[in-house]
């Protein structure tokens, strides 16, 4: 795959708008921490978002973070085949279910997708998976519209850990120049 239409692809980072990068970070810290749904469930439904969008920049910061929290290799491999693996339970499954039908478009949710959920968690806590979902859906948008890069330490452990599941950085893997020193974790990015 060629990259050569993506050269400029910097010049349309959230960075060139700092006001929106602000608000964007003041979201994740809003969402994504643990409050009625643990982080690690909301960053399972994230990658697996971006699993269904077809995001790869987003499926290798979605892994990477869960490795980062800790999450067993063997675990986040199975998230490929989540419905047949004996590491995730019933509830996280239906967790998964919704976001692999709302990562989609159009969304293929439907009625049976909530009441499977309904027997697992509360409408505060179905409130907070859709709201993963649909910031997933913003930034597996963005990201995927104008190949974001990769960076060196995510690119490295989907290398390493998803390549053999399926994964690949198409055309997100970018040139040693284009990439940012590492992971938006790693780098305090919502700390900011």
């Amino acid at each position: 795959m060629t990259t050569e239409g993506y050269k400029d692809r910097q010049e349309f980072e959230m960075e060139n708008w700092p006001e929106l990068r602000e608000s964007m970070n003041n979201v994740f810290k809003l969402v994504f921490p643990g409050r009625l749904v643990s982080g690690e469930l909301k960053q399972f439904v994230f990658t697996a978002a971006s699993l269904a969008s077809g995001c790869f920049h987003c499926q290798s910061h979605g892994s990477y973070h869960l490795h980062k929290i800790g999450v067993p290799d063997e675990k986040i491999q199975a998230m490929w085949t989540y419905q047949s693996s004996d590491l995730f339970t019933e509830a996280e499954k239906a967790a998964l279910d919704l976001a692999f039908a709302a990562g989609v478009a159009p969304s293929a949710v439907e009625p049976e997708n909530f009441t499977e959920l309904r027997k697992h968690y509360s409408s505060e806590q179905i409130i907070e998976l859709l709201a993963v979902i649909a910031v997933g859906g913003f930034l597996n948008r963005w990201n995927d519209t104008i190949a974001t890069v990769t960076d060196q330490e995510s690119i490295d452990f989907a290398n390493k850990t998803l390549r053999p599941v399926g994964w690949e950085p198409g055309k997100h893997q970018g040139k040693a120049k284009e990439q940012r020193k590492a992971h938006p974790i790693t780098l305090g990015w919502t700390n900011k």
